[in-house]
């Protein structure tokens, strides 16, 4: 849930043989939750710099960046958002994405060069977790497509990426439907605007080579829980973005960890390995390269949209680099 730009696109690509499922349906779950908890997450929420809104622009003197919250899976109701971002694409000197087609091609390229990149050759899962989390991780696994010999040499933070991403989803990128940062790059595409990318394209593997190994068994017990509502959790997750409340998919993810039966501390220290490791560490990383895509003109920043609000967030350290940020939708 946190990040799924190339997360996405390695699931897919890793999983596309799986069974083609229907959209995502599902009860939503914060929905369903009472108003006095849904009330205090919107308070928490929206505490964060920028914590409401999916476009914004960010000047400074004659720089502009536009800046679009993405949301990565596909859904219908990406069109109207896509038609407020278009007229920043009639001057747009380039769009920049987590990752554009050059990256992809590159890290499909390196995953079969270099298998080792989602295997280790290190000790086997079983070997490695208790007996029945192995048996529900292997059940797990056979439902998205994928058998228990190469479940159990997986490298376990690719392995916990799989069983994130919900079966409905992974059916429907592999079936070549887009979110709505592949239909920006589409677009651009069409109009010959350059797609450059934020960040290299083997990014998401040295996010998993930061994970330590005293992290697998948790890491895989946090996974197997949120796959139990992957389905239902993706149906939250979009009815708030959609709402344009990107900051309060974070604390919907706070809040459903802590239902999961997991300790306190076990979640607080996930979490904030979480949010260093897919948002503050890339975020700081983006930021100059956004700047130094500004050189040649106004240019399009589509990044995922938890990437955008809170202290750390892309919009608030452009305004500690002498930008102002607006809110345009």
């Amino acid at each position: 849930m946190r990040s799924l730009g190339l997360f996405a696109f390695v699931v897919s690509t890793f999983c596309a043989g799986a069974a083609v499922q229907a959209a995502c349906t599902g009860q939503d779950l914060f929905a369903a939750m009472p108003e006095a908890r849904q009330n205090a997450m919107r308070e928490a929420a929206h505490a964060a710099p920028h914590a409401q809104g999916l476009l914004f622009r960010a000047t400074r003197g004659d720089e502009t960046v536009t800046l679009l919250g993405t949301y990565h899976l596909p859904d219908p109701r990406h069109e109207p958002l896509l038609a407020e971002v278009r007229p920043a694409l009639d001057t747009a000197a380039a769009v920049l994405v987590e990752a554009g087609p050059v990256e992809e091609e590159a890290l499909q390229a390196e995953m079969v060069r270099n298998p080792m990149l989602m295997f280790s050759d290190g000790p086997t899962l079983p070997e490695v977790l208790p007996e029945e989390l192995w048996q529900e991780v292997m059940a797990l696994g056979s439902s998205r497509g994928v058998p228990s010999v190469l479940l159990a040499k997986m490298r376990p933070a690719f392995l916990a990426t799989t069983l994130a991403m919900p079966p409905c989803a992974t059916a429907e990128i592999a079936a070549g439907k887009l979110g709505l940062d592949k239909q920006l790059i589409a677009e651009a595409e069409a109009r010959n605007v350059p797609v450059q990318a934020l960040e290299p394209f083997d990014t998401i593997f040295r996010i998993f080579d930061q994970i330590p190994d005293s992290e697998t068994v948790d890491l895989l017990r946090s996974a197997v829980i949120g796959a139990e509502q992957a389905d239902a959790t993706a149906v939250t997750m979009g009815e708030l973005y959609f709402a344009r409340e990107p900051r309060l998919i974070w604390e919907f993810s706070r809040e459903l960890s802590l239902q999961g039966g997991m300790s306190a501390e076990t979640i607080a220290r996930q979490l904030e390995m979480s949010e260093r490791l897919l948002i503050t560490q890339r975020n700081q990383n983006w930021v100059p390269v956004i700047e130094e895509a500004l050189a040649k003109g106004p240019v399009i920043a589509a990044v995922g949209a938890m990437h955008l609000s809170g202290e750390h967030g892309v919009l608030h350290l452009l305004e500690e680099r002498g930008f102002t940020v607006e809110r345009l939708d």
